[in-house]
């Protein structure tokens, strides 16, 4: 995960003229973290795919040539063609119509649960990590039974218990996703909280939800942003896998997984029912996982200085 140095304010600039503790300066500039990001041509691919695929999860469906639920057993099982670029399903739906439509299920899932992820393991992380004590150990005992179990089958188990629909598996890989980020918040939590400018606000009484909130979260974000970054392709790729064994999406939503499901049974005739969407699926969590690890790169000091002293050294 992204280990990312921190500047702290001089002992002289620590509080400023009204008597309030400084802050410390912004760990990564947005130009510098563009200047990593091309610095690996493969994390800006994996970036024009990202935003490719977010364009057409907005965009998508008001493109597509047919309407993506609409069946014609006339037209059933077609081959690629010019009426059909990605040819028709068993029930004579247009795939190249369901797979941009699908767009619009299998992105924002990611996100959804990235980001209820996130704000589950934030609380509890940064609680556990400030407070300590029993506090500390009551929300890490809970967070570890958790991760006892593995996660596609937790997973699995909840969302069969609330039945098989999008959202419940959504709910389902939010609920076994949380755990990593509380611990990733509570090291990082532990670790800031130790800094002189911490320090210097709780020796002027700054309050401590104030600290947690103001001065120790917001230098705690960075590798939480570049794992939730890391984490949106294994959401899709769950989602899709849920929505395959028939936990997920359900027919004739045009969600990737359910579309792979439909088409197994034709795999060896009309290979292209699962081909297209199969490669969609794999180019979003490819893009995604390709620009997660660009963005840390460009986040980890310690990469930039290796860079520097390497070029320093060809010098």
């Amino acid at each position: 995960m992204s280990r990312q140095s921190t500047r702290h304010p001089s002992p002289s600039t620590g509080a400023s003229r009204k008597g309030t503790p400084g802050k410390p300066r912004p760990r990564q500039q947005p130009s510098r973290v563009w200047q990593g990001l091309k610095r690996n041509p493969l994390s800006v691919v994996g970036l024009v795919v990202v935003v490719f695929f977010l364009l057409l999860a907005v965009v998508g469906p008001y493109l597509t040539p047919y309407d993506p639920t609409a069946q014609d057993l006339r037209a059933a099982l077609q081959p690629p063609s010019r009426a059909h670029f990605f040819g028709t399903d068993s029930l004579g739906c247009d795939v190249f119509s369901r797979v941009i439509a699908g767009a619009r299920y299998s992105v924002p899932s990611g996100f959804v649960v990235v980001a209820a992820a996130v704000i589950i393991g934030l609380l509890i992380g940064s609680v556990a990590g400030f407070a300590g004590g029993w506090t500390d150990e009551i929300l890490m005992r809970v967070t570890d039974l958790f991760l006892a179990f593995p996660s596609l089958i937790l997973a699995m188990a909840i969302a069969g218990a609330l039945g098989p629909s999008l959202p419940n598996a959504l709910a389902a890989i939010a609920v076994t996703w949380w755990p990593a980020y509380a611990r990733l918040v509570r090291g990082e939590v532990l670790r800031v909280k130790q800094a002189q400018y911490v320090e210097a606000a709780r020796a002027l009484g700054v309050t401590p939800a104030r600290i947690l909130w103001v001065h120790v979260l917001p230098n705690c974000m960075a590798p939480v942003v570049v794992a939730a970054t890391l984490d949106l392709g294994s959401v899709i790729l769950t989602a899709a896998g849920l929505s395959f064994i028939g936990f997920g999406a359900q027919p004739p939503e045009p969600e990737w997984g359910a579309m792979i499901n439909a088409g197994r049974a034709y795999l060896g005739s009309q290979a292209w029912i699962i081909a297209f969407p199969g490669l969609a699926v794999l180019t979003c969590v490819m893009g995604f996982n390709l620009f997660g690890d660009g963005l840390r790169d460009a986040l980890d000091p310690r990469s930039v200085r290796n860079q520097g002293s390497s070029a320093s050294k060809n010098a």
